[in-house]
C-alpha cells in the first residue's frame, strides 16, 4: 500500500466518521425533543397536581359533628371555680386581693356584691392592679364566677 492510497482511505474514514457523528447528533436531537415534550407534559401535570394539593383545604367543617361534640355548660361551685382564681388571688399577683386577708377586702366588699361581680365577670383595671374578665378563664359561666366571688368574700371576712 502506498502513501497516496493510505491518504485517500484516511480522508474517506474521517469524512465517514464525521457524517456518522452528525447523523447521530441529529437523531439524538430529535429523540430528546420528543422526550422533552413528554417530560414537559408530565411536569405540567405534576405541577397542577402539586398546586391543587397545596391549596386544598386542610379539613372540612361539619356542623353535625360540632353539634354532637357540644358539651353542656356546668355551673361550678364557688370552691371549684376558685381554682382558676387562686392563680392570682392566693399570692396577690397583679394587685389581686389575697383571699383570707380581710384588710384588702373591706373596701371592696363595701362597694357591694354587684360591683364585685361586674369586675370579676367583665374585668377591671384600677390603681391597685388589674383583673382580666373571668380571671382569664373565658370558659367559666357567669354563675360560676359569681360563686367564686362569694367564696372569696366568705373566706376574707
Amino acid at each position: 500500500m502506498n502513501d497516496s492510497t493510505f491518504g485517500r482511505l484516511f480522508i474517506i474514514m474521517i469524512i465517514a466518521m464525521t457524517v456518522l457523528t452528525v447523523a447521530i447528533m441529529i437523531l439524538a436531537s430529535l429523540a430528546s425533543s420528543e422526550v422533552n415534550a413528554k417530560l414537559d407534559e408530565v411536569t405540567e401535570l405534576d405541577n397542577r397536581t402539586s398546586l391543587s394539593q397545596r391549596i386544598a383545604p386542610v379539613g372540612q367543617f361539619n356542623a353535625d359533628t360540632v353539634a354532637a361534640l357540644a358539651v353542656e355548660a356546668v355551673v361550678l361551685s364557688g370552691e371549684e371555680a376558685y381554682t382558676s382564681c387562686a392563680v392570682c388571688h392566693a399570692q396577690g399577683i397583679a394587685g389581686a386581693p389575697q383571699v383570707g386577708v380581710a384588710d384588702v377586702w373591706t373596701a371592696r366588699i363595701a362597694q357591694g356584691m354587684d360591683v364585685l361581680y361586674g369586675h370579676a365577670i367583665n374585668g377591671y383595671t384600677g390603681a391597685a392592679g388589674l383583673m382580666p374578665a373571668k380571671g382569664g378563664n373565658i370558659a367559666l359561666l357567669d354563675e360560676s364566677v359569681k360563686a367564686a366571688v362569694d367564696y372569696m368574700v366568705e373566706q376574707s371576712k
